[in-house]
């Protein structure tokens, strides 16, 4: 497994939650494995790689780490370029790094 972790800074504080809200709407539409016809391409790409997303943020500064799994190194491939040619939307900052990892430990306690 691989994961992309992308970090974006300079959001707006006032508008984390309606970003999380819109994030969560489409994450809930591409979970059903239904694309509307307006979608990007880079959307239909996502839905066939990403494996898992994880969201994390810090509300007092709007910094946004998002975490995507891929299961195969080629799928991670393609979702990294579907992923570089999106941008956050208003008030979201801009992406400031992005890393690759392989996997190597992934453990749950609960």
């Amino acid at each position: 497994m691989y994961a992309r972790i992308a970090r974006f800074e300079g959001g707006d504080p006032g508008a984390v939650d309606q970003q999380l809200a819109e994030m969560r709407t489409q994450l809930e539409d591409a979970k059903s494995g239904e694309v509307p016809a307006e979608a990007p391409e880079e959307v239909r790409t996502l839905m066939e790689t990403v494996a898992r997303f994880m969201q994390l943020v810090d509300r007092d500064s709007a910094t946004f780490v998002g975490i995507t799994f891929c299961e195969t190194e080629d799928e991670m491939r393609r979702a990294d370029e579907a992923l570089n040619r999106m941008s956050p939307g208003e008030g979201g900052g801009g992406r400031t790094a992005v890393d690759i990892f392989e996997v190597a430990i992934d453990q749950s306690f609960r």
